[in-house]
């Protein structure tokens, strides 16, 4: 029997900020960074919110940077700065929906472009069991420089939503997507219900031309609709 998913994003969705660049400006912080790769990070990221940069690039390039370093130390190291910086982050909309879906009996995923090692301590606290996201490729302990598939972005989503649907018979037509970003349209338009939350300007524009629901999960969703309904 095919079951429901429900994936979210993580940036700007589940979280209020982009978490790249946090972690980025906590290695200049920590002078792991120069300034100038500080900034052509922050850059890359500037150019992925105006759907301006190819995300599989920038994900093989930083995935060759981390040729050799020790796989269990940036993992303690991320799992540390997560439970610091980021969890304060996540947004009161997101809890709540999350906990609709799993009273409903749905698969619940995290589905996003940030590293593995952002995303699976921030499902650990979510209680969500799945994670798709970018992944490296390790080798005797140690990043080989290479990813692990295809980068969690674009049709990539979609390629590891249908590794999920082959491992937990999901049924993407009856599944749920929330995400805030344009990148993402491959995954929207493969899902039977789309969700926008806080959505950049292309994606805004594409839903309301679509109709699809555009939600703002910074506050409390059973409030937001006590309020518009006033309103």
């Amino acid at each position: 029997m095919s079951r429901v998913g429900a994936f979210f994003d993580v940036d700007r969705t589940i979280v209020s900020c982009n978490t790249g660049r946090l972690f980025v400006r906590d290695l200049r912080r920590r002078g792991e960074i120069s300034f100038f790769r500080m900034l052509r990070a922050l850059g890359w990221m500037a150019k992925y919110h105006l759907s301006l940069i190819d995300l599989q690039w920038v994900a093989t390039r930083l995935a060759g940077e981390m040729a050799g370093k020790v796989e269990r130390e940036f993992a303690d190291r991320c799992r540390e700065w997560v439970a610091k910086d980021v969890l304060p982050l996540v947004v009161p909309g997101a809890r709540e929906k999350i906990e609709k879906h799993r009273s409903e009996g749905h698969v619940l995923a995290i589905l996003s472009t940030s590293p593995f090692y952002v995303a699976q301590p921030l499902a650990e606290v979510l209680g969500i069991d799945e994670v798709m996201s970018t992944r490296f490729e390790i080798d005797g302990g140690l990043f080989t420089g290479r990813l692990l598939g295809p980068a969690c972005v674009g049709r990539g989503k979609v390629h590891w939503a249908e590794d999920l649907v082959a491992r937990r018979q999901v049924d993407l037509s009856q599944s749920w997507f929330y995400t805030d970003s344009y990148t993402d349209m491959p995954m929207l338009e493969r899902v039977g219900n789309q969700v926008v939350v806080n959505p950049d300007p292309r994606l805004r524009r594409i839903a309301k031309r679509r109709g699809w629901p555009v939600q703002d999960w910074r506050q409390p969703i059973a409030a937001a609709a006590l309020g518009a309904a006033g309103a």
